[in-house]
């Protein structure tokens, strides 16, 4: 980034500005995959996200890299067939947060008939384009002496099992921000576009910290839209561009409780109102129950579970498990705003998961990102960045499908190889801590441990294994400001601290800052 000066000065109150060839706005998958693609094709580039990094919708969805296997019965063979595809690329550049999941089907005929969904798991185990060693087929289920069928009620006799991928989603933008970090680019949290101002050669944009201080001036070859919730309001009050895009908000919440089965496999469930839910093994301990989908009107910076959504969701898994699930047994429970593409479907449910990508050359180029699944943010960073690419006079072409994201440098499905020879190398780890860090950390596990030769090196511990070490190594080269950042971001330890213990990392945090 080059600071202008002399006449270029801005006024009072106003840094000196700076110039890029790509500014974006907004800092949940989307954005980031956008910029991670164009800085790695030699784009000067810059990101700001008004709060964390992955705040709001990115860090509330169902936890999956999925193809969607409902969407095929919306007839989204395209959509399908290219997320299957990202969850091949997806297990190749981060194994060590992204791994593979079964999924038990338990039929309900009077829902949908077994052929029916034959038909759909194979297509399902086709439409991906390359097959995933570790990823098994589909198959037939007797749940009357399989495992899986054990915590079900004793009416499902029969099933189905197919293979998709879990993800800790908002790890999974941070990677990407380190990426685009060590690649030369900048990425600004607790950033707000105030402004933004369009002449036919560049962007100018005003952005605010939240820490204050005076306005930084930037001014940008090209600008992306990727406000997620927010993308139709950038551009009504901050770019005061016209447009016709209409976004679908829809809200999405899960629930947490206890641990409801024992063994490794996710179920999905059919509803009576044909939705499907998730049960999904989470943080150990704990299943994890979504998601809803309701049209939402309100701020999308404040979403929370509804008292119907909660029932909705207790009702839904004690329809199939023999242990009903009681309101009184969520112990935390999350919510985002999705937002979708407006289109004919009137249930939420149904609306479109794919995305648009609108190029508006009237003057600097303006890009805005709508829809989109967690699954094919590449493919849309990849997408977005060819849209630009001309207009930029960018030359170099795609290249993140054989990228691998930072810690993820470890043979598929071999994080626990590198489990086994830290273990060797630093005995004096406690296997859960160790194992923790090698599934969220990958490689980079070694820089948290480097030089550390016991226990106390890594410095005061705040609880269920989360040390001062880890906490500094968040603050310094992962964005984290807060305890939230840290308890439920950047982790899920969240699920085990109790306010007390939250409130002395909040004191070291603000200590250290």
């Amino acid at each position: 980034m080059r600071s202008l000066a002399g006449s270029d000065l801005i006024t009072k109150g106003v840094a000196m500005f700076e110039e890029v060839d790509l500014l974006v706005v907004g800092g949940g998958i989307n954005g980031v995959g956008i910029a991670r693609d164009a800085v790695g094709r030699g784009l000067r580039v810059m990101l700001c996200e008004q709060d964390d990094l992955a705040s709001h919708t990115s860090s509330a969805s169902t936890k999956l890299i999925h193809g969607g296997l409902r969407y095929l019965e919306q007839y989204e063979f395209k959509l399908v067939g290219k997320a299957l595809a990202e969850r091949e690329v997806l297990l190749r550049a981060a194994p060590h947060i992204i791994s593979p999941l079964r999924f038990v089907l338990p039929h309900q005929p009077h829902l949908r008939p077994a052929w029916m969904i034959r038909i759909g798991l194979f297509l399902y185990d086709h439409l991906g384009r390359v097959k995933h060693p570790t990823l098994k087929p589909s198959r037939s289920l007797d749940l009357r002496t399989d495992p899986t069928g054990t915590p079900l009620r004793d009416e499902f006799t029969r099933g189905f099992v197919y293979s998709d991928a879990r993800v800790q989603d908002a790890r999974l933008v941070v990677l990407n921000a380190m990426d685009i970090r060590e690649r030369g680019g900048e990425v600004l949290t607790r950033t707000r576009c105030v402004s933004a101002r369009r002449d036919s050669a560049a962007w100018t944009v005003q952005l605010q910290s939240q820490a204050g201080g005076p306005l930084r001036e930037v001014r940008a070859r090209a600008l992306v839209n990727a406000a997620g919730p927010w993308a139709a309001r950038f551009l009504d009050e901050v770019a005061h561009v016209a447009h016709d895009h209409t976004v679908r908000l829809v809200k999405g919440s899960h629930i947490v409780v206890p641990k409801l089965f024992e063994h490794d496999h996710a179920y999905i469930f059919q509803q009576p109102d044909r939705r499907i839910v998730f049960a999904i093994p989470y943080e150990g301990e704990f299943t994890l129950i979504g998601t809803t989908d309701v049209e939402f009107k309100a701020d999308p910076a404040h979403v929370e579970i509804s008292d119907e959504e909660t029932r909705y969701l207790c009702e839904a898994a004690s329809r199939y498990f023999k242990q009903p699930i009681r309101e009184q047994d969520v112990v935390w429970a999350y919510s985002g705003v999705r937002p979708l593409l407006s289109d004919d479907n009137d249930s939420a449910s149904e609306a479109t998961r794919d995305y648009l990508l609108g190029l508006d050359t009237q003057g600097a180029p303006l890009l805005n990102v709508f829809g989109g699944k967690l699954t094919t943010f590449r493919r849309l960073g990849e997408d977005a960045v060819n849209q630009l690419a001309p207009v930029l006079g960018c030359k170099q072409g795609p290249w993140t499908d054989e990228a691998i994201l930072p810690g993820g440098d470890v043979a598929e499905g071999l994080v626990a190889g590198l489990v086994s020879q830290l273990a060797v190398t630093h005995a004096w780890v406690p296997s859960p801590l160790l194992e923790r860090w090698c599934h969220s950390y990958g490689t980079r596990t070694r820089r948290l441990l480097g030089g550390a030769k016991g226990m106390d090196d890594l410095g005061e511990h705040f609880g269920a294994g989360l040390h001062a070490r880890e906490v500094d190594y968040l603050l310094t080269h992962e964005w984290a400001s807060t305890a939230d950042d840290i308890l439920w971001r950047r982790s899920k330890l969240g699920l085990h601290f109790d306010p007390a213990m939250r409130e002395h990392l909040a004191a070291y945090i603000s200590a250290a800052a």
